[in-house]
């Protein structure tokens, strides 16, 4: 009997999941597979090459004990789905879609070349709650702007379907005998481990996703989302961005709406970069292109190191390289930091992110980025310039999250924690500020001005 193959890639779950549900439902023998080719397009950071490596490891497991083996290729997907196909005379290839521009065209190829040998194709959706041209202006166009985007989705999008189980195989449908790279062959681990505070952090895969999901309580979420030092967020965005749990499953888990319109902003930046594909590397609003953004190699490393002399600033960049993650709002100070303060373009933010965030995903990592720099879709005016000093006494009023990231301002008074030059207990090894706020703004807004005139 002729295998089916259910191709991996960012949706390393069983359960919930149409392609391999599907191939349960043939009632053939089943070859999951997964290839890697070092990634394309924007390809995967450090950190979550890291991620990739342990979520694969879990997901072989659970298939296993499916009685399926997950096949681990290392080459281009596009010449090695088709090779495996001719190879094991399998008869249809089943995938879930990728909603990113240059993975969909990639799709459509691999079709082609498949169809051509007269294996079947099936492609399933499943990786936002909608595909990313279904929800539409009335004139039959994209959106830009966010609100009108969720009502529409609230009038056309809801209720979104109930996901579905996990997909049971018979003993025929045993993977067949394939040949197969070894997991460490992929070398997606750090060769220096620098990775423990990032373990220490987290645990990847279906089981640990569903674990989160199973506990998720989003009953304080509107109070607590913006107070980085306690967990009032989900956590559950590098599960989503690999596709350890469904949307649907994280849409179904909570009926908190505030909860459920962070999910449909994940829609939307996958909305916009499937219209515009072209604001991976430009500003969406054209205008943005003749901005003065300066270079500055230091003031650039400063922010990436958390040593800018700004302790909200520091403590996010500091959680992010430990752990590989930031809280949400913190990103929003430190993005408003470096396009503002700094006037370092939003692209090296956009970079350092990718590289370094356990849930780097290319739509949101844009879509953010260019928002912070007030150059994309729903953008946050330039003309409005976080302070960093405020926002820390506004969102970190008791000093917590400062003093856990930042622990050699730990003795420093709350009233001078957020700018500790105006004490003398900072200690020397803490940085002075690397710009003065009021300085830094009005050269941001000189800048803004110039590039409207």
């Amino acid at each position: 009997m002729p295998p089916v193959i259910v191709w991996f890639e960012n949706d390393l779950r069983k359960s919930d999941h149409a392609a391999l549900q599907a191939a349960a439902d043939s009632g053939q023998p089943v070859i999951p597979f997964f290839a890697w080719n070092g990634g394309e397009g924007w390809a995967d950071g450090s950190a979550s090459r890291w991620w990739l490596h342990h979520s694969l490891a879990a997901h072989a497991e659970a298939l296993q004990a499916a009685g399926l083996q997950l096949v681990i290729r290392q080459g281009d997907p596009a010449d090695e789905v088709v090779r495996l196909a001719c190879e094991t005379g399998a008869e249809a290839v089943y995938w879930q879609e990728r909603p990113e521009p240059h993975r969909a065209r990639r799709d459509d190829e691999i079709q082609r070349r498949l169809e051509e040998k007269d294996i079947d194709v099936r492609r399933f959706a499943g990786a936002l709650l909608h595909n990313p041209d279904a929800i539409q202006t009335g004139s039959g166009g994209p959106y830009k702007v966010f609100t009108p985007f969720y009502k529409k989705f609230l009038a056309e999008g809801t209720p979104v379907d109930e996901p579905s189980g996990t997909p049971r195989f018979s003993d025929v449908q045993a993977t067949p005998d394939v040949s197969g790279t070894p997991l460490e062959a992929l070398e997606l681990l750090p060769k220096i481990d620098w990775a423990g505070g990032i373990d220490a952090a987290w645990n990847p895969g279906e089981r640990s996703a569903r674990g989160k999901l199973s506990q998720l309580d989003m009953s304080d979420y509107a109070d607590e989302r913006d107070i980085p030092s306690i967990d009032g967020t989900s956590q559950l965005s590098p599960h989503l961005h690999f596709g350890e749990i469904s949307i649907r499953q994280a849409w179904h888990a909570s009926s908190d709406e505030d909860f459920r319109r962070e999910l449909v902003w994940r829609d939307f930046a996958h909305h916009v970069l499937h219209h515009f594909p072209h604001t991976v590397t430009e500003p969406l609003r054209e205008e943005f292109e003749a901005f003065p953004w300066r270079e500055d190699s230091q003031a650039l490393q400063a922010w990436q190191q958390g040593r800018t002399g700004y302790p909200m600033v520091d403590a996010g960049m500091r959680q992010l390289w430990e752990t590989g993650w930031m809280h949400n709002r913190v990103r929003m100070i430190v993005a408003s930091f470096l396009t503002k303060h700094l006037l370092l373009s939003w692209r090296h933010g956009q970079a350092w992110f990718n590289d370094t965030l356990v849930d780097a995903d290319l739509a949101n990592n844009t879509f953010g980025w260019q928002w912070a720099g007030g150059c994309g879709a729903d953008a946050q005016p330039f003309f409005r310039i976080f302070n960093p000093i405020t926002q820390g006494d506004k969102f970190d009023p008791d000093g917590a999250y400062v003093r856990k990231w930042v622990p050699e301002l730990k003795d420093v008074p709350d009233k001078h924690l957020f700018e500790p030059w105006d004490t003398d207990v900072v200690p020397e090894q803490y940085p002075a500020p690397i710009v003065e706020h009021k300085e830094a703004r009005e050269r941001a807004l000189e800048a803004y001005q110039k590039l409207k005139n």
